[in-house]
């Protein structure tokens, strides 16, 4: 497996950050795999999937980039820099754009994990296109077209869904400290105890970055990786949790007990809320009115079973330490009575 040696001081000095292009690398990775792991994802792909493929079909340079660049174990490192605090797409597109290209070449042989010994290139079957100095350019500009295309029109509300995740880890921080968070972030990162931090499943040597910046980068498909420019800055990226990333707000389980105290409408506000949310949100997981779901979370505010936190530029909503006793409660009262209450789909109640 790989892991990194943290400090305490490192861990303690770690930050969440949001990336707009770690975002649209995770979109072309989904793109590249062409299958969606949950609803949402198929139909973003059903979207953009045939636009991306005619455009590789007209250019077999860049299709074969991607094929070598998102390797079998490995992703070629200059594809990925590691994200900065407060970094626009454009910023950080032009430092893939920048990549110099004998460092592209390097780090695409890695990740076709078929080195060729010098002079051995065709017969091993290298690509003649890996020459190439125009490799970083060419991947600069296929990131911007997925971030026009596919991820730009979406990004407030992607935007959303990343701050609402940050909001609710680091209130897991806070609640059981790191290592509960990073045993959930991704399968393959884990906490390991002694100051080491696994990052994925892979047999790869231990790396040390007591002392450096270590973030965490949360994007909305499924996927994950790490990245570093060394020595200095290290990255996890992760996907992020909660029910408007997967779809799955309209599937919510309401305990019976509790749509019969609340209201099938409020109770299934306050079942979303162990992620935090904004009302924008909950509108459209819920798919019940602006102003029903405002009306619930005033109710569930004033009862104390919910508060209000502030992310960027959005008003977050997240149930209390009572809202939780609460949900648990009718939980495990109405595992017992054998059912749960789905509620009707206006809200009303």
């Amino acid at each position: 497996m790989g892991w990194w040696q943290v400090s305490a001081d490192t861990l303690a000095g770690s930050r969440f950050v949001l990336s707009p292009l770690a975002e649209t690398f995770a979109c072309l990775k989904l793109l590249h795999a062409g299958v969606g792991g949950h609803p949402g994802e198929q139909a973003w792909l059903r979207a953009h999937l045939p636009a991306y493929r005619r455009r590789l079909a007209r250019d077999p340079v860049t299709a074969w980039l991607v094929r070598a660049g998102l390797g079998r174990s490995w992703i070629a490192d200059f594809l990925t820099p590691t994200p900065e605090d407060a970094e626009s797409f454009e910023a950080g597109v032009a430092r893939v754009r920048a990549a110099d290209p004998a460092r592209a070449r390097a780090d695409l042989r890695v990740s076709l994990a078929e080195p060729p010994p010098a002079g051995a290139a065709e017969r091993l079957g290298e690509s003649p296109w890996l020459a190439r100095d125009d490799l970083p350019e060419r991947a600069a500009r296929l990131l911007e077209y997925v971030w026009a295309d596919a991820v730009r029109p979406d990004w407030d509300r992607r935007r959303r869904v990343l701050e609402a995740d940050v909001v609710a880890r680091t209130a897991q921080v806070s609640r059981g400290g790191w290592a509960a968070v990073l045993d959930a972030l991704r399968p393959g990162t884990r906490w390991l105890g002694e100051s080491r931090l696994q990052v994925n499943a892979h047999e790869y040597p231990p790396r040390e970055i007591s002392g450096a910046r270590l973030v965490f980068v949360p994007v909305t498909p499924q996927t994950g990786w790490v990245s570093w420019e060394e020595p200095r800055r290290y990255a996890v990226v992760y996907p992020c949790a909660g029910a408007l990333a997967d779809g799955g707000g309209r599937r919510a389980r309401v305990p019976t007990a509790l749509g019969a105290l609340l209201g099938p409408g409020r109770a299934r506000v306050l079942v979303l809320l162990d992620s935090p949310l904004s009302t924008t949100q909950l509108t459209a997981v819920t798919g019940q009115a602006l102003g029903s779901v405002g009306r619930h979370l005033k109710v569930l505010l004033d009862a104390g079973l919910v508060e209000r936190r502030r992310a960027g530029r959005s008003v977050l909503y997240v149930r209390t330490g009572a809202g939780q006793v609460l949900v648990a409660t009718a939980g495990a009262r109405g595992e017992r009575d054998g059912g749960a209450a789905r509620g009707r789909p206006d809200g009303r109640g």
